[in-house]
């Protein structure tokens, strides 16, 4: 699928809400102002573009349009994109950067151990981490058929990306992902084609499954009550991946849903608004 420019630089003022500055050429800088925590739509609008990165790793392509994760947590002076041509040239994109005041959440755990665990558990966190790092930290070919993208399960939004969360009164790291809640036993959705790449039973995660979409894209889906699917199976968009649950740390069943692109987790609503929007 291949997106117009023009086309692109409505969708840009309309879905995000942002100052765009086009050039004739792509020899200038394109300025896009969006949240932190959200993505930058980047138009490539030639045809030597050998690739797209943001702080040294390549980005999520969609036809001519480069899906630019903007961090939680950044420095707005680092927030540069950097498009390869086929000739070496290097330009640069800049994408200024909007504070966006987030909410807070507070929780509270029964299990002790889910809020300071122990030793061991913290060795058994550990590992799991470096597993999920290792996941998120893939990038397979450019997906062919990504869109559009759907909403896992139906359900009330119970947890939103990006809130500060305290656990009995702790502060932990914000939310990184979006939460559904819904009955256990609700089937899930897989987004978007792809292949899973993990799957098991972490400590706060409870069941869990990863998988990689392509281009940097990888969705986790955790808390299941039952997984269906295992490492290496190749799935369709809409493919059962398993049910809703409440393992891990979790307080009722419900659905998680992270969405990360190049490693950088992001706002998974605003993902999928924007994102099927391309397809209009």
């Amino acid at each position: 699928m291949m997106l117009s420019r023009r086309n692109c630089t409505q969708l840009i003022a309309t879905m995000c809400g942002v100052t765009v500055l086009l050039t004739p050429a792509l020899g200038s800088s394109f300025v896009d102002s969006v949240a932190h925590g959200t993505i930058a739509l980047v138009p490539l609008d030639r045809d030597d573009v050998l690739s797209v990165e943001f702080q040294g790793r390549t980005q999520l392509q969609i036809g001519d349009i480069a899906v630019v994760p903007i961090p939680l947590f950044t420095d707005p002076d680092a927030v540069r994109v950097s498009i390869t041509l086929t000739d070496g040239t290097v330009i640069e994109s800049i994408v200024e950067t909007l504070d966006k005041q987030y909410p807070e959440e507070r929780i509270t755990i029964t299990d002790q151990e889910q809020v300071s665990p122990s030793e061991d558990s913290l060795k058994r966190i550990r590992r799991e981490s470096a597993l999920m790092r290792e996941a998120y930290g893939r990038f397979s070919a450019q997906p062919k058929d990504l869109l559009p993208i759907i909403q896992p399960i139906e359900g009330r939004t119970s947890g939103v990306f990006g809130s500060r969360r305290f656990f009995n009164d702790q502060p932990r790291n914000p939310h990184s992902g979006i939460d559904w809640a819904a009955p256990t036993g609700t089937p899930i959705k897989n987004p978007a084609p792809g292949t899973v790449v993990v799957t098991g039973e972490f400590f706060f995660n409870g069941k869990t499954v990863m998988i990689d979409h392509g281009g940097g894209f990888i969705s986790m889906m955790c808390h299941l009550d039952q997984i269906d699917v295992e490492v290496d199976q190749i799935l369709e968009r809409g493919e059962i991946i398993g049910t809703v649950g409440t393992t891990g740390r979790s307080t009722g069943p419900h659905l998680h849903w992270s969405v990360s692109l190049g490693g950088i987790r992001t706002d998974p609503a605003v993902f999928i608004e924007r994102l099927n929007a391309l397809e209009r």
